[in-house]
């Protein structure tokens, strides 16, 4: 494969094409033994870790360290927040462009928007101690005027929280108010994400017209064939995040068999949605959990009966396709961005090969790098 200017110039796809020409002075990596596909996508991420937060204080190797331990030394050439501080990502981004920081390109929701005093209480403690005070929307017109700002401002998508975790209870957002945000959010041009802790809160963004479901559900309300049906109907995308489950059962103290219970409800739930052909999106919500190792999410998804060429578009094509990049991004193909990820190992063999990342490389750039082994960052 040959890169210039940040794309595929030219490629060899098997051993009867010529490889392309190395031309003089060029930079040479040897990937003998090793995989290489699109830089993978993670849909599912926040830029709220303390190491990535006031980035306007940090340099650029404390920036770009943070990004490696949490994302691209994982190989994540794309990403998409779906939550955090929007001054704040974009200064990271703005600096990411600029060649201050070595990092992934950074698709942003930017501030979420919650049902009336609906900021959940098991983030309430993280944001006072680090300083963060995220809006709550007085009225459905303040919020609807806010999609408007956030969108002049540089967001890429709004998140909604369809329900609100409130100690042992799920704050809905009255639909009215869903709505209204999914409508604005659609007439500007951009994809809606919904948190729906619940049943009711995946009703509530199939109603509203929601496109990305961040989560699958693990409480003991199951999904109907009808519910699923009707999902696929509207053309949802579902981001599992099966070992956030997993993190989340072991955090509350729950033991070995009921955080098993939990982790194969969700399980069970991509599955349904999985072999109905409806669209999975990998995400692993990082940034909210500290669970970087994306080993236990690929294993997870393949418990759920999904191939590997399954989890490899979950990864690439799907959200390449989803967000309106598939014309530059998410294959290897002549022109298309030099965004790429290179593993030890076969993961078509061993799917957790996926975890041993060599090189990831955005825009013919290497941003990560790891020695042989290739065990992460």
């Amino acid at each position: 494969m040959l890169i210039h200017a940040g794309r595929i110039a030219a490629l060899s796809s098997s051993d009867s094409t010529p490889a392309p020409r190395v031309p003089p002075g060029a930079q040479v990596l040897d990937c003998s033994g090793m995989s290489v596909t699109a830089g993978l996508w993670n849909s599912h991420v926040h830029i709220l870790p303390v190491k990535l937060l006031h980035a306007d204080r940090k340099t650029g190797a404390q920036l770009t360290s943070a990004l490696q331990e949490m994302l691209t030394g994982w190989g994540f050439t794309s990403v998409f927040d779906v939550a955090s501080i929007l001054a704040n990502t974009n200064n990271i981004r703005s600096r990411i462009t600029a060649g201050e920081i070595l990092g992934p390109r950074i698709l942003t929701t930017g501030e979420p928007f919650f049902p009336r005093d609906g900021v959940p209480s098991y983030v309430k403690s993280y944001l006072e101690d680090n300083r963060i005070t995220l809006p709550d929307d007085p009225s459905t017109a303040a919020a609807v005027a806010r999609v408007r700002r956030q969108v002049r401002a540089g967001v890429d998508g709004i998140k909604i929280f369809a329900g609100s975790i409130e100690g042992d209870e799920v704050l809905p957002m009255p639909l009215e108010r869903a709505q209204a945000i999914v409508v604005e959010a659609h007439r500007l041009e951009r994809p809606v994400f919904a948190h729906p802790s619940n049943l009711a809160g995946i009703e509530l963004a199939l109603d509203s017209g929601v496109d990305v479901l961040a989560h699958v559900t693990s409480d003991d309300q199951p999904w109907s064939g009808e519910l699923v049906e009707r999902m696929r109907r509207a053309h949802m995308a579902l981001i599992p995040t099966l070992s956030l489950f997993d993190v989340e059962a072991t955090k509350d103290g729950a033991s070995v068999e009921q955080a098993q219970k939990i982790v194969d409800r969700a399980v069970a739930r991509l599955r349904a949605y999985a072999a109905a052909g409806g669209e999975i999106l990998f995400g692993t919500d990082v940034g909210y959990i500290y669970q970087f190792d994306t080993a236990e999410e690929y294993t997870l998804m393949a418990r759920a009966g999904m191939s590997f060429r399954q989890i490899l578009a979950s990864l690439t094509t799907n959200p390449a396709r989803r967000f309106g990049l598939a014309g530059h991004s998410g294959r290897l193909a002549h022109n298309m961005d030099a965004d790429l990820s290179v593993f030890m190992g076969d993961p078509d063999s061993d799917l957790t090969a996926l975890s041993h990342v060599r090189y990831t490389i955005r825009a013919g750039k290497i941003i990560f790098q790891a020695g042989p082994a290739g065990a992460g960052p």
